[in-house]
């Protein structure tokens, strides 16, 4: 658990401290965000691939995908990152100001290490005011602050630009083989249908049509029958498993778990 976390305008600019490893890392990450490793390191698992992050790497992902990580402090320290949340609003505001538009559909990997620079440096260290000072955090201010840093990745990483003016919703994609790949993500059902371009009415339409069941008891089935397998055959411990394969709390997984095994996690 973390021992200390600072959040200032957690919509635009997000200052996160752990003293401690965190492994409760799983989110949905709704706008692109450019983001700044300042001390420690971090795992994040994303599409099927885990990415490593260390100290001073400057990293960015695009919008709509799901994650889980793990954040490592250094020996004797604290972990300490920054991140830039990159609004749709804000870019449509730039898109019109400065006739940007997206000329293709972006191949590139979703999310990336970025080649250091000083301009990156320089934008970095101009936050700290905004980190020290909550009286300084303003929406106008930190509202400058992104387009500033859209702009930086424009000059430094102009393939972007198909990435960050691409306002384009989800399409509709083979529904059975993300759920497949996607099940263990903890996150409403109204996300799945989204992240696979349908309404949530279609979303559970197709998935009964699919799996011959609901989301909700086929989600839970699978995790259930992760855990076992992970408990039984692969020795882990209940304290771990229950995040792995999707649970956010431990007693109503023991409880599931029993319910549909007849014995309790701990006992195996």
């Amino acid at each position: 658990m973390p021992i200390k976390e600072t959040e200032k305008d957690p919509k635009q600019i997000l200052y996160s401290c752990y003293s401690h490893i965190s492994r409760e890392g799983e989110q949905f990450i709704p706008e692109h965000v450019f983001g700044y490793v300042i001390s420690g390191g971090s795992e994040s698992y994303i599409a099927g691939k885990t990415y490593l992050f260390k100290e001073g790497d400057f990293r960015f992902f695009r919008k709509n995908q799901l994650t889980k990580y793990i954040k490592y402090p250094p020996v004797n320290g604290e972990y300490k990152s920054l991140s830039i949340r990159i609004d749709q609003q804000t870019l449509r505001n730039i898109s019109a100001e400065y006739d940007l538009h997206a000329n293709e559909h972006y191949k590139g990997d979703n999310t990336l290490i970025l080649k250091p620079n000083a301009l990156f440096k320089n934008y970095i260290d101009s936050l700290t005011p905004y980190l020290d000072d909550a009286e300084s955090s303003n929406k106008v201010l930190t509202g400058l602050k992104v387009k500033e840093a859209v702009m930086i990745l424009l000059q430094t990483n102009p393939e972007l630009k198909d990435v960050l003016f691409d306002f384009s919703e989800p399409g509709k994609i083979d529904l059975e083989a993300y759920m497949n790949e996607n099940y263990k993500f903890n996150v409403d059902l109204s996300r799945f249908a989204y992240l696979t371009g349908r309404s949530l009415a279609t979303f559970k339409r197709d998935f009964e049509r699919i799996f011959k069941q609901s989301p909700n008891r086929w989600l839970q089935q699978k995790r259930l029958n992760d855990a076992w397998y992970l408990i039984k055959e692969r020795g882990q411990r209940t304290s771990d498993v229950y995040l792995e394969v999707g649970f956010k709390d431990l007693s109503h997984f023991s409880f599931a778990f029993k319910k549909a095994f007849g014995v309790s996690p701990s006992h195996l």
